[in-house]
C-alpha cells in the first residue's frame, strides 16, 4: 500500500510541476468504497488523509470505526434527497449536487446541526445519460440559487467524464470544466467560492491535473483492483 500511495505522490507531483503548478495545490482523495475497514485503515497509516466513499450506509461503519483518524471524507456518489441528513452528519465535502432539491435538503439538516456544509456542484459536461449531474448551461443558475442558502458553501466543481482508455480523449472534458468554473467566478457571486475542481481518476489524474483538477479522485492506484 505504501509503495502505491509513494507511486501515485509522485506522478501527481510530476504531473503539477510539468504545468508549473505547486504540487501542494492537489489533494489526493484516496476512493475507499468497497474496501474493509482494515484495508482502509492500512491507507491512513500510510499517510492518506482524504477519503472518498459511494454509498452512506457502508461509508458510516468505516467513519464509526475509524473515528480517531483525523481523516477528511467526501462523499463522491450519487445522492439521493432522503440520504441529505445522513451526509451532512457525516461528511466534510459533498462532491455531488447536482439539483436545487438536493441542496435544499442538505441545507435543511446541516442547519439542525447548525452546520455550513461544504459541496461542489456535480457538472454532466458530456451529457452520458448514463451520469448524474447538471448540464453546464444549468449550472450558474443552480450556483445563484444554491448561494442564497445558508447552510452551504460551494466550493466548486465536479465532473465524471466519459470513460476512454486514452487521457488525452477525456482532456476536453476537464478543460471545459475548468473554463465553466472560470465563467462562475468572474461573476463575483457573493458567498459562492469557486477554488476546487474535482475531476481525474486512476487512468486520466495527469491530465486532470494538467487542466486545473485540485481534487483527484483515486482508488485502483492505490487499493488494487476491486473484488
Amino acid at each position: 500500500m505504501k509503495t502505491r500511495l509513494e507511486s501515485v505522490m509522485t506522478r501527481i507531483k510530476n504531473a503539477a510541476e510539468s504545468c508549473n503548478r505547486p504540487a501542494e495545490s492537489i489533494r489526493l482523495v484516496a476512493v475507499s468504497k468497497t474496501m474493509p475497514v482494515d484495508v482502509v485503515r492500512e491507507a491512513l497509516d500510510a499517510g492518506v488523509t482524504d477519503l472518498g466513499e459511494n454509498y452512506i450506509q457502508e461509508a458510516r461503519e468505516k467513519i464509526d470505526a475509524l473515528v480517531t483518524y483525523p481523516a477528511n471524507w467526501h462523499f463522491i456518489g450519487h445522492l439521493q434527497s432522503n440520504k441529505a441528513k445522513y451526509a451532512v452528519r457525516m461528511f466534510d465535502l459533498i462532491h455531488s449536487v447536482d439539483s436545487l432539491k438536493l441542496a435544499k435538503e442538505l441545507n435543511k439538516y446541516a442547519q439542525k446541526i447548525d452546520k455550513v456544509q461544504s459541496i461542489l456542484i456535480q457538472v454532466n459536461v458530456a451529457r452520458e445519460d448514463t451520469k448524474s449531474g447538471i448540464y453546464v448551461e444549468d449550472t450558474l443558475p443552480l450556483v445563484k440559487d444554491i448561494g442564497k442558502l445558508e447552510h452551504l458553501c460551494v466550493k466548486g466543481l465536479m465532473t465524471m467524464p466519459p470513460y476512454f482508455n486514452a487521457p488525452e480523449k477525456v482532456r476536453p472534458f476537464f478543460r471545459a470544466l475548468r473554463e465553466l468554473r472560470d465563467q462562475i467566478r468572474a461573476e463575483g457571486i457573493p458567498a459562492i467560492c469557486m477554488d476546487e475542481l474535482s475531476m481525474g481518476m486512476t487512468g486520466d489524474f495527469e491530465a486532470a491535473i494538467q487542466e486545473g483538477a485540485t481534487l483527484v479522485r483515486i482508488g485502483t492506484a492505490i487499493f488494487g483492483e476491486r473484488q
